[in-house]
């Protein structure tokens, strides 16, 4: 898990040295009067002492027993984990080879008998003569016409090849012999005999030069050594050039570069003299990057704080061989889970290094930002998942983009807002407001509660259970649709609402989820931005639209999600505090597995008896429930109409077009009449009354009519 843990200078009480100043100690005594005369303190131990001539080499050394890869059972594990996957790539790697190495196992055995025949041959042929043989010889070259030494010659050479013959005769017919019974023994047998022979004759084969096993070391991508970072920091003016042939100054390692995973991690402290920090060495990633011949989107660095053992000139720094954000999707654990409590953290994705990364929800509030079909919506709705399989959440949900993304949520909503129509922007001031009144109504319980109860004036589990106060979890998707389609006062007015609730509603079990294409200004208030506590930010256009979502000045602290390109959908950059950042590759909750949620959700609350609000009376999230099929056209007639009693047969052709293009994009008014009326729509009047303007359109009530009537009955309608 990745500690997202927010650092900060200590805030603790100063005092002036002057008004605390030491008191005389007893155990201080004072040595004799002389020109070397010192307080010795007794408490100080003797190896300690300047004038110890040993103090030197008696000094334990402050340097760690163990190895990095051994001072935790997580890094024992990981270790272990990645020799079981060099051991199978080897194991695989040689396996496909075989065939390629029996036959030069064959062919260095070949050489091997030839090389043995050739020493052997001399000893066979009885070349080998003895020194009388030879002396005999050379006389007979001398004397070719001595017959006499001729035949002596002979009888001298059949004397010394008697035994050879008879030898060489055994050795072949015990060849012959072995050949037949070779032939005739069980096919294991064969082989290991085989194997036994051609063994030694391919090793008496083999060559000075001779490798039989291809070289397996598993390709790198991504090479990384000393040199070459410290090459890459002078590219970056990050180290001073030497002069002349000197080198000039380095970083020392304290760790690395090694190999980590799928890349290099390397620990580095920046020499003392040459004026950088380490967020001189984030703000210089790409440039780094380049000089290692990366992306940088494949530099993970972070500054290693005091707590861990750094110091402001103390990076960590990980290169991966590859993009580490793409490949296979990481399902969210939420698609088998049956019950989470909101009170733990949430699963949410995982970093660079597959090191799962969770995210705290309660006393906090999120800001989701970036560009269109980036993941954005699919990671805002993972955190809204945990708070569906809780019971004792309650959700008020606004979608002003008024789209299927978040329709699901009609099973289990106290309240949905769904588009930024005049209707829609009634009805989310309307919840805002319903909203304020219940913290409020919520302080009041927290404030008359004993301190026995309520230590910290804070919500609590035991809280929510007893006195029936259940967590709120506020989303709001599209942010943008309703400013812009707002007038000014109410612009206004919504804004103040939401930063009240954002400030102080997690004291009393508010959860806000807010979400936006363009965090610009116009489009979402700073002062609403600014005391968001968790952000979280997809692919944008640069790093001043990156600050715009994460924070001023993050993007030179190595937040910045200008750098992920169009291939990172659902990857983004995690700010969880003032120092603390990471990037996430989100898990991945689809429509279909977030609507399966919805529906578990529901029946989790209604099992504990928490089902309220338009969830408790939606007609098409009991007939769901129920397993009772309603015509879809009717199911989306009624979305349409969420709000509105009443509408215009127009207006409910565009909300039926903007809830799904690709059924509705072609419907006319004469279509919608005949396809609500195959599905059981009775239309009491075909002109309906809107603000004092008349006009062809539909009642919600005629549509609701439409569905089964048990239906209707357990939504008290």
């Amino acid at each position: 898990m990745t500690e997202l843990a927010t650092e900060g200078p200590d805030m603790g009480t100063l005092h002036h040295l002057d008004d605390h100043r030491p008191s005389p100690d007893p155990l201080t005594k004072t040595a004799p009067a002389s020109d070397d005369t010192a307080t010795v303190v007794a408490g100080v131990e003797a190896v300690d002492r300047a004038d110890n001539p040993l103090s030197d080499w008696l000094t334990v050394p402050d340097a760690p027993v163990l190895p990095a890869w051994a001072r935790s059972a997580a890094s024992i594990k990981a270790n272990a984990a990645a020799l079981v996957r060099l051991t199978w790539w080897h194991s695989r790697y040689h396996a496909v080879r075989t065939p390629k190495y029996l036959v030069k196992t064959v062919l260095l055995a070949a050489r091997g008998f030839f090389r043995a025949t050739v020493g052997m041959w001399p000893t066979l042929s009885a070349q080998d003569h003895t020194a009388a043989v030879k002396a005999l010889r050379a006389q007979s070259k001398a004397r070719p016409e001595d017959v006499e030494l001729a035949v002596r010659l002979q009888i001298a050479h059949a004397e010394r090849t008697r035994s050879r013959r008879w030898r060489f005769g055994a050795a072949a017919v015990g060849v012959a012999a072995a050949a037949i019974g070779i032939m005739l023994a069980d096919p294991l047998l064969q082989t290991g005999i085989a194997g036994a022979v051609v063994t030694p004759l391919a090793y008496l084969g083999r060559g000075k030069d001779t490798q039989f096993l291809d070289q397996g070391a598993p390709p790198l991508r991504v090479d990384m050594s000393a040199q070459q970072l410290n090459d890459a920091l002078r590219a970056a003016g990050l180290l001073k050039s030497g002069r002349g042939d000197e080198e000039g100054p380095r970083v020392s390692c304290s760790m690395g570069p090694v190999r980590d995973g799928r890349g290099w991690a390397v620990i580095f402290d920046l020499p003392r003299g040459g004026g950088k920090t380490a967020s001189d060495v984030l703000a210089k990633r790409e440039v780094i990057a380049q000089e290692l011949g990366v992306d940088e989107i494949q530099v993970i660095m972070s500054r290693v704080r005091a707590a861990k053992g750094g110091n402001a000139g103390r990076v960590s720094m990980w290169v991966a061989d590859d993009d580490p954000y793409l490949g296979p999707l990481n399902p969210s654990p939420f698609e088998t889970a049956e019950r989470f409590s909101i009170w733990d953290p949430v699963p949410f994705g995982q970093d660079a290094r597959g090191v799962r990364v969770n995210i705290p929800v309660m006393w906090q509030s999120m800001f989701f930002g970036g560009l269109p079909r980036r993941g954005k919506t699919f990671s805002q709705r993972l955190l809204t998942s945990a708070g569906l399989l809780d019971p004792f959440v309650r959700h008020y949900v606004a979608d002003g983009k008024g789209g299927a993304d978040w329709m699901p949520m009609k099973a289990v909503a106290h309240c949905l807002v769904m588009g930024a129509e005049d209707d829609a922007i009634e009805a989310l001031k309307a919840m805002l407001a319903e909203l304020l009144v219940e913290m409020e109504r919520r302080f009041a319980l927290l404030r008359d509660l004993p301190t026995s109860v309520c230590p910290e004036g804070k919500l609590t589990p035991e809280i929510v259970a007893k006195y029936n106060v259940p967590v709120i979890f506020v989303t709001i998707d599209e942010l943008q649709e309703y400013f812009t389609a707002m007038e000014r006062e109410d612009r206004e007015q919504v804004i103040n609402d939401l930063c009240r609730i954002a400030r102080r509603g997690p004291a009393a079990g508010f959860v806000s989820n807010f979400a936006s294409q363009r965090p610009d200004a116009d489009s979402v208030p700073t002062k609403l931005r600014e005391i968001i506590t968790i952000r979280y930010s997809t692919q944008v256009v640069d790093r001043a639209s990156s600050d715009m979502v994460l924070g001023k000045g993050k993007a030179a602290q190595g937040a910045d999600a200008s750098v992920l390109s169009e291939e990172h959908k659902g990857v983004g950059v995690l700010v969880t505090g003032p120092a603390s950042y990471v990037t996430v590759r989100a898990d991945y909750l689809d429509g279909p597995s977030f609507a399966g949620l919805c529906r578990k959700g529901r029946v989790l609350r209604e099992q504990a008896g928490q089902l309220t609000g338009q969830a408790a009376g939606d007609v098409t999230a009991a007939a769901d429930a129920a397993g009772v099929t309603v015509p879809p056209i009717v199911s989306d007639a009624l979305e349409v109409m969420r709000h509105s009693p009443r509408m215009f047969t127009t207006d409910l052709l565009n909300g039926l077009v903007n809830l799904d293009e690709d059924v509705y994009g072609d419907f006319n008014a004469e279509q919608l009449a005949s396809e609500l009326e195959a599905a059981g729509v009775k239309r009491t009047s075909k002109q309906v009354k809107i603000s004092g303007s008349n006009g062809a359109g539909y009642q919600r009530r005629d549509i609701e009519a439409a569905v089964p009537a048990e239906i209707l009955l357990s939504t008290g309608r």
